[in-house]
């Protein structure tokens, strides 16, 4: 086990972790940041010159999902992905741009204006410390414009730096995210995906009981989930959510943003002297 690892705090995966760990250049467990001592950090930052930095949220999630989801997914992937390619976890980001939730009660956010500050506080904190490579990897889709604004308030400023948002699902296909959702686009939420895999991760915390689903339609506007919603879902078929699925759709999130994301840190600087 590595020195700066976490601990055995690998979420549950069916993946090959050992395999995948020598192939991608992790250790097999994930490198967390917030369990490093300050003397050694410079050690950790140089072995990849990159953190993941999860952003999720504090947010409702229909009556039988907890406030923790978007947190609690990301959080998992990131550590999975951080065993997988050594690229160490700073702490997760657990509140995001949640307003449209509206009146639901629970809900935790941040103006998307506040988003930004935080980001750039953190990032800039990061580049001291020798960080050149920043992965905001987003749990919460309406994270999406704050943290875009971030990545390129990044890029001006630190010329050295290179950074991309991605969400965890967004190194395969969309059409393929398996969320009995049809419209909706950034709507779908406590939904078919979103149930199977809490099932998988932390099914203590998920209350099939009450679990109930939503039809979707289709609509040229995105509106709050207050005015679309009376349970806080968007998604059919939540009740048919299953944690054997739930596996199959994180593991394969772990699978390519890991790839994705070893392959990044890796990837050539543009050379523009040579640049035809």
């Amino acid at each position: 086990m590595n020195a700066h690892a976490g601990g055995g705090r690998l979420p549950a995966t069916g993946l090959d972790v050992e395999k995948l760990a020598a192939q991608l250049g992790g250790s097999g467990e994930p490198v967390v940041w917030g369990e490093i001592p300050w003397p050694k950090i410079r050690e950790v930052v140089d072995a990849t010159g990159a953190v993941i930095i999860p952003v999720g949220a504090t947010e409702q999630h229909g009556p039988h999902l907890p406030l923790c989801v978007d947190s609690e997914i990301d959080t998992a992937v990131a550590y999975a992905v951080s065993a997988l390619t050594g690229v160490p976890v700073v702490p997760t980001v657990t509140y995001g741009v949640s307003g449209s939730h509206g009146d639901y009660p629970g809900t935790l956010s941040l103006r998307p204006e506040t988003m930004i500050q935080v980001m750039e506080d953190l990032i800039d904190s990061l580049y001291v410390s020798g960080v050149r490579q920043f992965i905001l990897l987003n749990g919460h889709i309406w994270n999406n414009g704050a943290l875009d604004v971030s990545a390129e308030k990044l890029r001006v400023r630190h010329p050295d730096a290179r950074v991309r948002a991605l969400g965890y699902v967004t190194m395969y296909p969309g059409p393929e995210v398996d969320g009995k959702v049809q419209f909706g686009r950034a709507l779908m939420h406590a939904n078919y995906f979103e149930t199977s895999v809490m099932l998988h991760l932390r099914p203590d915390l998920v209350d099939m009981s009450v679990a109930v689903g939503h039809r979707d339609v289709d609509s040229f506007w995105d509106y709050r989930m207050d005015q679309v919603s009376e349970t806080g879902v968007w998604g059919r078929d939540v009740h048919e959510a299953n944690a054997e699925h739930g596996r199959a759709e994180f593991d394969r999130c772990v699978l390519t943003t890991a790839r994705a994301i070893s392959a990044a840190i890796r990837e050539p600087a543009p050379d523009r002297a040579n640049r035809a």
